[in-house]
């Protein structure tokens, strides 16, 4: 629940955050008869996300078997990586201030055209990033309706703070720390994948079990089913047996990722 939370908190922050930029700008620039438009991007964004949704689950219905495996794995490798490009981008945006430069760069043609795909594609691409991250937590195991539909709320809910308090907010701080966590999320990702592509057979086992800590008798703690395991496998994609190639990919990811990320923060 937690990752799906973390998945929505994020997006709905950031194209809350676009939005109510939009309408300062509008409302500063004499413009509020423009507003319409604003909340027609959002509800078609909305819309084209779900019809996105849907589509994505009768696809992945129509699998079994080894394509099931191979769809699931390129599903978990495809979610990793347009997250960990949401996660650099917006490390390089530093913080609230870029976010402003880019949407007055954007309005200050003053087509009507213009505003409404603005707000059309932002809410689209964050609705299209949530429903392919939300669909590899789930077939992850993660379970994602109560932590996405927390996540939303949060996430408006600091963008309704950020809107009313300006600086006092540390938004920089917040995209900071939930981006530290979703690198660890789709680490997560990157090693399952690996492994629904191994059970595929699309990829060789090498070393199937680097360790094991999942006896069936009993549920230690570590255990996927003990009271840490369960709860890292949620998060992280935790795994106690794990192959050599999934523990290889999640360590050569979360370290690259990480000086990327680093690089990103000190500039």
């Amino acid at each position: 629940m937690f990752a799906s939370l973390l998945i929505t908190f994020r997006e709905t922050l950031e194209v809350a955050l676009v939005i109510g930029i939009i309408v300062t700008y509008l409302s500063r620039t004499e413009r509020r008869r423009d507003a319409p438009l604003v909340y027609w991007g959002v509800l078609s964004g909305v819309a084209a996300s779900m019809l996105t949704a849907f589509l994505l689950s009768w696809l992945a219905g129509g699998f079994s078997g080894r394509a099931e495996q191979l769809f699931e794995g390129a599903t978990m490798l495809f979610a990793a990586a347009l997250l960990t490009t949401l996660i650099l981008w917006m490390l390089h945006q530093q913080g609230l201030a870029q976010l402003k430069r880019k949407v007055h760069c954007r309005l200050s043609t003053g087509a009507r055209r213009g505003l409404f795909l603005l707000v059309f594609v932002s809410v689209l691409r964050e609705g299209v990033e949530v429903v392919l991250f939300l669909g590899a937590a789930h077939l992850a195991g993660e379970q994602t309706i109560i932590g996405a539909v927390l996540g939303i709320l949060f996430g408006a809910g600091i963008a309704v703070a950020v809107s009313r308090l300006g600086k006092r907010v540390p938004i920089k701080k917040f995209f900071i720390v939930t981006s530290i966590l979703l690198i660890l999320f789709a680490a997560g990702l990157v090693a399952q994948g690996v492994h629904e592509l191994q059970e595929a057979g699309a990829l060789p086992v090498v070393i199937e079990h680097v360790w094991d800590i999942n006896p069936p008798a009993t549920h230690s703690a570590l255990h996927e089913k003990g009271v840490v395991g369960s709860l890292a496998k949620s998060l992280f994609g935790y795994n106690g047996d794990p192959s050599l190639l999934e523990v290889l990919a999640y360590l050569s990811y979360l370290a690259v990722a990480t000086i990327f990320a680093y690089r990103l923060t000190r500039k």
